[in-house]
């Protein structure tokens, strides 16, 4: 088991490591396609979902980097820059990043739902799993606080698309509007 610096117990082992690394990957992959989208959508709840997804990759990744260096731990947030994401976006997860970028309109929306959808589904495995057989107390309560935030939006994902099916054969949106 490899042993580096972590938060909780002074060590993080390999089933820590796994989880950052992983949700990391996945957590980058989702703040870069809400980063577009806050900046492509029409559709106000599709917007207001991509705003909450962005702030929410960006502080956990500011935790998890915290996590894994404490000297970056501060009161203030330090969300990944650009580059800083996209090196934890896996190799094979850029071509649709950049597939989704050339989108617009309707085809963008309804990828980007699809994609966050696809993505916390990955991100709950990610920490249902780590919470199976983490050991570190710090981590363990990230893990937590994650499952929480992710069920909630996969509960939202899910409402969206319900609600895109709707519009499809009404022509009307059952969402309430501001």
């Amino acid at each position: 088991m490899s042993q580096t610096a972590g938060a909780g117990t002074g060590t993080m082992g390999d089933a820590e490591q796994k989880h950052m690394t992983d949700t990391l990957a996945v957590g980058s992959m989702s703040l870069l396609a809400s980063r577009v989208a806050v900046k492509k959508v029409r559709d106000d709840d599709i917007k207001q979902f991509a705003e909450f997804e962005v702030a929410e990759q960006e502080t956990i990744a500011d935790v998890l980097m915290s996590m894994m260096d404490p000297s970056k731990a501060t009161g203030k947030p330090n969300p990944p820059s650009e580059s800083e994401a996209r090196k934890h976006v896996p190799q094979d997860e850029q071509p649709t990043l950049q597939k989704m970028e050339q989108m617009e309109g309707k085809e963008f929306e309804m990828a980007y739902v699809r994609a966050q959808t696809e993505g916390h589904q990955k991100l709950l495995r990610i920490q249902e799993t780590y919470l199976a057989s983490g050991k570190d107390p710090a981590h363990i309560n990230v893990a937590k606080l994650a499952r929480g935030q992710i069920k909630e939006h996969l509960q939202l994902l899910a409402d969206l698309r319900d609600d895109d099916d709707k519009n499809a054969t009404t022509g009307r949106s059952s969402r309430m509007k501001k």
